[in-house]
Parts: C-alpha cells; sequence; structure tokens
C-alpha cells in the first residue's frame, strides 16, 4: 500500500491500475514464408564446449535505410579441423511485402567466424547503421557503405582499433558515455575459456556442460569514440576493469537520471554489476548497493538477459533480468532514490517464470495500451535435463507477461496463439515493425536450430512511432528520452542499443495509444540537453524528429 500511494502521487491523472480487456491478438510464425531459412550452427559434437550453450543473437538494421528493418544473424561456426568449416552469419533484406532476401554475400556479412551476439548504432554518424558482432576470438566491426553504388558491409575492426584483445564476448551495446555526440561502445565477456582448457563436467555419468563457476571470469570492456572512425580503450582509466564479471548480458541506461548513460552487467553466477557515470569519464561500481547485484536472499544468481524500460510509469526506468531455472526472472523496480526493490517474488513474473531458463528479456507493449509487457524467450542448456529434474524441459515455451498497470502482470502466452506458445531452445530475441502496420512483431533464436519471426496479428488499438536523428547527438539519438501524452496519461521509454540477449531491437520506439487516436504531445529530451515538442499529432503515424527541427518532422502513415 506504502509503494502504491507514492506511486500514485507521480502518476497523477493516469488511468491506474489499469486492467483493460485483452485483445485477440496472436503471434503467427511467418518465417517459411517471408524466406527465413537461419539456422543457427553452434558447433555441438558431443565433446560440450562451453560456448556451444550461449548463442545465437539477431538484430533488427534498416542496412539499406528504406525504412522497413532487415534482418542480421549471428551464427557460430563448426570447431577447428572440421572440413566443412560451418555455416556463416546471414543477412536478409526486408522486401516490403512480408518476404526477406538472403543479402549476405553481396553485402560481405557471410561471416565464418564463431560469432555470438550483435549491437547496431551509427557510429561515424554518416546516417547509415553499422554493425558490431561480439564472436569468441575476435569481435568485428562493420561499417555500412556504399561503393561502387551497392550497400555493403566493410570490416574496420583493424582500422578503427578494435583489433584485440580476443575475448569471449557475448552482448553488447552503444551509448555516448561522454555525451560528446557520437556513440561509445560496451561489451561484455563471460569467462576465459578455450578448447585447450577445457573441463570435462558431469551428473550421475551423464556429460554435461560446465558451470561458468568453473572458469575465470573476464572484465566489461569500454571503447571510446574518437570522433574519427577510432576506438580507444578506457576500460580501466574508467574504473571498469573487473575479472570477476561473468558477463551474458549488457544494458547501458540513465538509471538515476542525471543526465549520464550508466551501465549495468548481467552476470552468470556472480553479483550482477551496476556501474554509475560520475560524469568525468569514470564509474563507481553501486550494484550490491543498489540492491541489483543479488537476488532478496542474497543469492549470485546465473543472470542472462536484460531490458529496461519505465514499465509502471513512475518516471524511473526499472529492470528485468532472465535467470536459470529454479530461479525466476527478477524485475527490479527502480525506487527513484538509488535503489531497486526485486517485485518478481511477489508477483505472477516470478511464481510463472520460476521453473524456466530464461534468455532474452524484453520490454514491449504488444498489444498497444499504453503499458510496457514482458517477452521472455526461454530455453535449457541441458540436454538431458528432464531426467534429472523431471518437471524441467529442454525445450520451453516462451513467457508473455500483459503489464496490467499498477505494477501488476498476467501471463498471456497461451491467448497468443498456438505457433507463439510451442516449445523451443531460444536464446536471442528482438522486435520491429517488419511491415510498418504499427504493431510489433517478434523475432526468436534458437541454440542449433532455425529462428522464428512471428508476425503480430489481430490488433486494433491506435499506435505512435517514433524515429529520431541526431545532431548535436549522436545521429542516431541514442539515450534519447520521448515523453507522449495522450488523454492525460503519460508515457516515457528512452532509445537503447542492445536489447535483451546478444540481439538488437529496430532503432524506432512504438508507442501504444490504447484507443485515443491523437497523442496531445510528443517530447523528446535529447543527450545534449535539447528539447523538441509536438503537438496534436495523430495516431497510426510514423513520426521522424530531427534534433531541433521539430516543426520539420517527418509524418508517415502506417501501412493498413
Amino acid at each position: 500500500m506504502r509503494r502504491a500511494l507514492a506511486n500514485a502521487s507521480v502518476l497523477g491523472m493516469l488511468a491506474w491500475p489499469h486492467a483493460a480487456t485483452a485483445q485477440a491478438i496472436s503471434f503467427t510464425d511467418v518465417t517459411g514464408a517471408a524466406g527465413i531459412d537461419f539456422i543457427h550452427e553452434n558447433g555441438a559434437t558431443g565433446d560440450k564446449y562451453l560456448p556451444e550453450t550461449v548463442g545465437s543473437g539477431a538484430a533488427f538494421i534498416d542496412y539499406d535505410a528504406d525504412r522497413f528493418p532487415d534482418v542480421f544473424f549471428a551464427n557460430g561456426a563448426h570447431w577447428p579441423g572440421d572440413p566443412d568449416g560451418g555455416a556463416t552469419s546471414r543477412l536478409y533484406r526486408n522486401n516490403r511485402d512480408g518476404t526477406f532476401t538472403d543479402v549476405s554475400a553481396e553485402t560481405g556479412l557471410d561471416l565464418r567466424m564463431y560469432a555470438l551476439g550483435t549491437a547496431v548504432a551509427d557510429y561515424d554518424n554518416d546516417g547509415d547503421d553499422d554493425l558490431f558482432v561480439t564472436a569468441l576470438g575476435q569481435n568485428r566491426l562493420f561499417a555500412n557503405d556504399v561503393v561502387d553504388g551497392r550497400r555493403v558491409f566493410r570490416d574496420r575492426t583493424e582500422a578503427a582499433g578494435l583489433a584485440g584483445p580476443e575475448e569471449f564476448s557475448t552482448s553488447a551495446a552503444w551509448a555516448d558515455y561522454d555525451n560528446d555526440g557520437d556513440v561509445d561502445l560496451f561489451e561484455a565477456n563471460y569467462v576465459d575459456w578455450s578448447i585447450d582448457d577445457d573441463i570435462l563436467c558431469s551428473i550421475e555419468d551423464i556429460k554435461i556442460y560446465c558451470t561458468p563457476e568453473s572458469y575465470p571470469g573476464a572484465s566489461l570492456r569500454l571503447w571510446m569514440n574518437n570522433g574519427d572512425g577510432t576506438f580507444t580503450d578506457r576500460t580501466e582509466p574508467a574504473g571498469l576493469l573487473d575479472s570477476t564479471s561473468k558477463g551474458l548480458g549488457i544494458a547501458a541506461f540513465d538509471y538515476n537520471r542525471d543526465g549520464w548513460s550508466d551501465v549495468l552487467v548481467v552476470n552468470d553466477t556472480e553479483p550482477n554489476k551496476l556501474y554509475e557515470n560520475r560524469g568525468d569519464g569514470t564509474f563507481v561500481e553501486v550494484g550490491l548497493l543498489a540492491g541489483i547485484g543479488l537476488s532478496e536472499d542474497g543469492i549470485a544468481r546465473a543472470g542472462m538477459g536484460v531490458d529496461t524500460a519505465d514499465y509502471d510509469r513512475s518516471g524511473h526506468p526499472s529492470v528485468v533480468i532472465g535467470n536459470f531455472s529454479n530461479e525466476m526472472l527478477a524485475l527490479f523496480h527502480n525506487e527513484g532514490n538509488g535503489l531497486f526493490v526485486d517485485e518478481a517474488p511477489r508477483s505472477e513474473v516470478g511464481r510463472r517464470s520460476l521453473p524456466t531458463l530464461a534468455f532474452a528479456c524484453l520490454f514491449i507493449d504488444y498489444d498497444l495500451d499504453g503499458w510496457l509487457d514482458i517477452l521472455v524467450a526461454n530455453g535449457h542448456v541441458v540436454e538431458v535435463i528432464q531426467q534429472i529434474q523431471p518437471r524441467i524441459t529442454y525445450a520451453q515455451r516462451p513467457h508473455m507477461f500483459r503489464n496490467l498497470g499498477g505494477g501488476g502482470f498476467e501471463e498471456v502466452t497461451d491467448r497468443l496463439g498456438a505457433d507463439f506458445a510451442s516449445e523451443r531452445v531460444a536464446r536471442g530475441a528482438s522486435v520491429a515493425d517488419i511491415d510498418n502496420d504499427g504493431d510489433l512483431d517478434i523475432l526468436m533464436t534458437t541454440s542449433g536450430g532455425p529462428a522464428v519471426l512471428f508476425r503480430n496479428d489481430g490488433g486494433s488499438r491506435q499506435g505512435l512511432r517514433i524515429r529520431l536523428e541526431g545532431v548535436d547527438s549522436n545521429r542516431n539519438g541514442l539515450g534519447a528520452r520521448v515523453t507522449v501524452t495522450a488523454g492525460g496519461d503519460a508515457q516515457t521509454q528512452t532509445l537503447r542499443s542492445g536489447s535483451g540477449y546478444l540481439s538488437q531491437n529496430e532503432l524506432v520506439l512504438t508507442f501504444g495509444l490504447d484507443d485515443r487516436t491523437t497523442a496531445d504531445r510528443v517530447e523528446v529530451l535529447w543527450p545534449g540537453g535539447t528539447v523538441d515538442r509536438l503537438e496534436n499529432v495523430p495516431a497510426g503515424r510514423m513520426i521522424t524528429v530531427r534534433e531541433g527541427r521539430a516543426r520539420t518532422a517527418e509524418v508517415v502513415p502506417f501501412r493498413n
């Protein structure tokens, strides 16, 4: 009750709690019809090498700037010595008619590397979205360029100063941590592992993958953008060097609303680390003090994916973290005073997620009612887990927790169609509006199996989508905070790079307006402090706001 009264004073006129009737929405598997035939290669041959359990990630990236999101898949490879050499990463161009075409070879992204994750941003501020790919080994940076009239991705890793060290890198995120107008790069690293140092583990004489507790940890890494196409490793000077981490998820977000991007590293069997940006180029770790490092009972959980959002309209970004089976999701509510409280154990989010192993987790307003829901991609890492724990399965159903307002959620997975509710060994997940009809579709990857693309069908609520173009700020507008007010209700989202787990959402913000046909106001607070406002914006539109030029915003209706 104390929390309810405190939040009520902040929320003012909002319809709170919110419990509108759910719509008859389904997520339809359109993978085959769309022409996407990606299958993840993890190299598994029975040796149970730890990296086989980790991948893969995927990104929505509008590489050809036609306002229709294309799809990139990071792929693994066969282990050294295999004559086939393994598969390649893949890029599929959106044909704008519900289908996609594989353009991996012609764009230079048919990569043969043990790729794991990816993050998208325009790192050189030239108007084209570029691609960073994490790997077991050398991470790689690809600049999106036009060469002889063709769109290609050129490997700029060495030229940019990013060639080395070779690590076991997982999730990555771009963010302008020093507010100088160009985006810097945070990469999470997992453990110090190699084939030569691999350890044999088993349960009841069954060979299994070792837990990360068997290996030394690895530090987060920060690459500062020098503004000339090159980067400098600032990990140690920034106070981020810490080899006790075992990072799988990463989120760059301004947790204390002071105007500087902080970074959260979600660790596997080690405390999560929250690095607070001091605004002078350095960070201080506050995870334990803030209450986000451990579970309620003081245990370091096996954390995987992470997302942040103001899901309850309190004005402060909260955090959802995917954890191992028998550990449940973490839903850390931001109290606004530097502290987080895990609400999952007291909610359906915690109870329903206890038996599942969560990798990707995302805030997504799937039904456009104006309240951010929670999507979770699940799948175990032990194929024979059911022989050991009968109630835990290897392939698992996803979760969709519908936001009821007031901090309440209900699981609606069964209501979203048989395609969506099927069991998979899922890993990455990302969201985008693939057909420009105004609602969010879902892409999900699996370990050693096919990806699946779900189209959002059946909704009738109104929405508004906001695309940003920075001028003094970074070109993508990463870190910009957008507030949409309609009918007295205000909701805020922040544009971020790096999404869920190893993956990347489309760099467009989607706001549900429920049954309202107009947004009274759209306000954009840019990282540099500039504020743009638009009044009386009609729903059913994609709005492109250029920093400092709100009056000339581009307005494009959704497709019917």
